[in-house]
């Protein structure tokens, strides 16, 4: 039988078609999967590599109880907020820090392994530069001061590291790190004599007292921990075993919060155990000195745990807050019991409000740090942010911030105590969604500063209009006054301005309120804007 020739181009194109067809027989590698993969490599590289260092036990813990990217996501931005020594500016210090430290460390102290897995790359990740490094990277002929025994020996390469203070240890740190293997790896010495190259080898490398016949190498504190009265040997409070042991454990632990008093509020931020609320701060000038901070907090009553009590049911929310300056001072410490009710027969829909009047100085900038925690389930909402108080001037017609309210009932006198909502004799209540009923209450709540005074009348001379814009700028609704109708005071300090406004004719939708004073005694105005929405009526 004849053998069948088959052409070349005929058995090139029979390759290509098998080729072909067991490339479409391997299932394509999953897009998200692949993503997936990657993100799970990167929380693994952040976590034992990236802050292997500083994260706290407790946070690591938490971080690998965490399933889900966002969770793992939320707990990496909140770690480097928790440490940013100023989030009011756009980057963070700590972080760019932290990374320019181990890029350092790579460079510098790398050896068979990468410089931040180095002992001199841990200290320089976790503490920063030390204030003097003293270097002998040949190690050789050595004269030992008299705090370690005094005499000559021969060491491995060695490094003296000298921090002026580390947080948590004191002042006046020396570390040692020693190149035994003499291969570029120094590791953190826990004794001096760990750097004496002759230290095993017998009548070599003597102290004062052994060259004297006075002590063996036997004797010294090294092989004798408990042994201080080595001969000429002028032995330190920081050469004790317990202090270099102490010294040892601790500067390789990751450095302590920033907030020490915060300790516990950073224990429950971490937990993801979360209670969501929702927090609104306020701005009213007191003085030329001081401001007034209202915190408002809200909470859906869906979120929170009703136990039953005779006649109804009780849900306990406990409130704690701090307010540091960016030095770290505490300006203001607060803690209270907020109680919310339900009838027995009626739902879980509506919403619970607490709120915290603040006296703060007005020249500086603040941290707040507030928990909010459910004590009948144990879940916590924290929260940390900036307050920035506004600049008021002197001279120039300015304005607090604008309170948009559902309820607001003027008071028969000022109370003698402060109260949640109360500002002056106004109790006003901030809608933080700053959603509407069409049917419903409107108010509006502001203060205008540095208005002029009318000599004759001894008050100001202002018009205000207020205007309803719709989504597209237009406006729906306006109403004007000149004879001072929504001036609920009057005084030296402020104007109070209070006004009610019907929605009825508005659709349900998203809305501005647009707000125009003008002095017409000082010529000056000023134009603010509150954005809000209009539900249709609960009917």
């Amino acid at each position: 039988m004849m053998p069948t020739c088959v052409s070349p181009s005929r058995a090139i194109n029979s390759i290509l078609w098998i080729l072909t067809f067991c490339l479409l027989a391997v299932p394509a590698y999953p897009a998200a999967q692949k993503r997936q993969e990657e993100k799970q490599d990167y929380f693994k590289k952040w976590l034992e590599e990236d802050v292997l260092y500083i994260i706290t036990p407790e946070e690591r813990s938490v971080f690998l109880k965490l399933s889900t990217a966002e969770e793992k996501e939320q707990f990496i931005e909140q770690f480097w907020f928790r440490r940013d020594p100023d989030p009011l500016t756009a980057g963070n210090d700590f972080k760019e820090e932290h990374y320019r430290r181990i890029a350092y460390t790579n460079e510098r102290f790398s050896s068979g392994l990468p410089g931040w897995m180095s002992d001199r790359g841990r200290i320089y990740i976790v503490h920063g530069p030390p204030a003097e490094i003293e270097s002998h990277p040949t190690g050789g002929n050595y004269q030992r001061p008299m705090h370690e025994g005094g005499g000559s020996t021969s060491t491995y390469p060695f490094e003296v590291w000298r921090y002026r203070y580390i947080e948590g240890i004191g002042n006046d740190v020396v570390l040692e790190f020693v190149d035994r293997t003499m291969s570029g790896e120094y590791r953190l010495a826990l004794q001096p004599e760990e750097k004496d190259a002759l230290l095993h080898v017998p009548g070599a490398g003597l102290t004062t007292a052994e060259s004297m016949g006075l002590a063996s190498k036997q004797d010294r504190p090294y092989f004798s921990p408990g042994n201080r009265n080595y001969p000429f040997q002028v032995m330190r409070a920081r050469d004790s075993a317990f202090e270099r042991y102490e010294v040892y454990s601790r500067v390789q632990r990751p450095t302590e919060l920033r907030y020490k008093d915060l300790k516990g509020l950073v224990d429950v931020d971490i937990t993801f155990d979360n209670l969501p609320y929702e927090l609104r701060k306020d701005y009213f000038r007191l003085n030329e000195q001081q401001i007034l901070v209202p915190l408002t907090i809200e909470l859906q009553n869906k979120d929170l745990t009703f136990a039953e009590t005779q006649g109804g049911r009780m849900a306990k929310v406990a409130v704690y807050g701090i307010v540091s300056s960016l030095s770290n001072r505490i300006v203001s410490e607060f803690e209270d019991e907020m109680i919310a009710t339900l009838s027995t027969d009626a739902g879980f829909s509506g919403r619970s409000l607490y709120q915290k009047i603040l006296f703060l100085e007005n020249r500086g900038r603040y941290k707040l740090d507030l928990v909010v925690k459910d004590l009948n389930s144990s879940h916590v909402g924290v929260i940390r942010q900036a307050i920035v108080p506004p600049r008021y001037g002197e001279e120039e017609l300015s304005a607090s911030s604008v309170i948009l309210s559902d309820f607001l009932r003027q008071l028969s006198e000022v109370p003698k105590e402060d109260r949640m909502f109360v500002l002056g004799d106004v109790w006003v209540r901030p809608s933080l969604s700053k959603t509407f009923l069409a049917d419903g209450p409107f108010n509006v709540y502001l203060q205008i500063y540095n208005t002029g005074i009318d000599q004759t009348t001894l008050n100001p001379a202002l018009s205000v209009t207020y205007r309803i814009l719709g989504s597209d700028g237009a406006t729906l609704f306006e109403s004007s006054e000149t004879s001072g109708e929504s001036v609920q005071l009057a005084s030296g300090l402020r104007v109070v301005l209070v006004k009610q406004l019907s929605l009825a004719s508005l659709s349900p939708g998203d809305y501005d309120l647009q707000i125009e004073v003008t002095d017409r005694i000082k010529d000056e105005s000023l134009r603010l804007r509150e954005s809000f929405k209009v539900v249709a009526s609960s009917s």
